[in-house]
């Protein structure tokens, strides 16, 4: 927990008492740093106001070793903010105030979804998704047997996403890692493209219930439970 407010970091502590038995706490941003480097905790919250160093750069640095799953608490609204956020690397936002049991909720997702990803990856490469059959090795998905055909560039949204182990993608960071270029408009590269893999790979593609879309932000993959 990264706070140098102490009630915000005993408010944190009674939302997570049941998620853990140990909460680690720091009060600065380079004290978060190098607990983190030290402690790999299974889960960060982080706040953006930090005395020494802003939030942003806290959660980049995290990032760049660390898999762990990153909710940011904030007390800035602003949907850009939110996108810069998930850019660096964060995985959730959560405002202030903030409800005690929705970061719980949000933190038990959090922590189900990193668990699903490392069950789903561990055994032979194939994952599991609803009724589909991923085999990342030989890039094929198959539903109850029957192979689905995604174009080159669906396979590179799909796995992409699905790389991203549940986690919010937005529409830039897509965008980056499938087409790898700066320019053009990644909302609309991607509406096309996200229309036509979800008419493939969800049972009803009008209410998609494996790739979620984030609105104004972007998309993840829902990873079984």
């Amino acid at each position: 927990m990264v706070d140098d407010e102490p009630p915000i970091r005993h408010a944190v502590r009674d939302a997570l008492s049941e998620l853990t038995d140990r909460m680690i706490e720091a009060d600065t941003g380079c004290s978060a740093i190098d607990l983190c480097l030290s402690e790999r905790p299974t889960l960060v919250v982080l706040d953006l106001g930090l005395p020494d160093m802003e939030g942003l750069e806290v959660c980049q640095a995290i990032r760049r070793w660390s898999v762990a799953p990153i909710i940011v608490l904030s007390a800035r609204h602003s949907e850009a903010e939110k996108v810069s956020l998930l850019n660096a690397g964060a995985d959730d936002y959560v405002t202030k105030p903030f409800s005690v049991l929705e970061l719980g909720a949000r933190a038990r997702a959090q922590l189900r979804r990193a668990g699903a990803a490392q069950r789903a990856g561990a055994a032979d490469g194939t994952i599991a998704i609803g009724n589909l059959s991923v085999d990342m090795a030989a890039r094929r998905i198959e539903r109850e047997g029957v192979i689905i055909h995604l174009t080159p560039i669906e396979w590179q949204i799909f796995s992409t996403l699905l790389a991203a182990n549940g986690r919010i993608l937005t529409h830039q960071q897509i965008f980056d890692a499938v087409w790898g270029r700066q320019y053009g408009n990644p909302q609309q590269y991607l509406r096309v493209h996200i229309t036509n893999l979800r008419r493939k790979v969800e049972e009803t593609p009008a209410t998609p219930q494996i790739i979620i879309t984030e609105p104004g932000v972007g998309y993840r993959i829902e990873l079984p439970r």
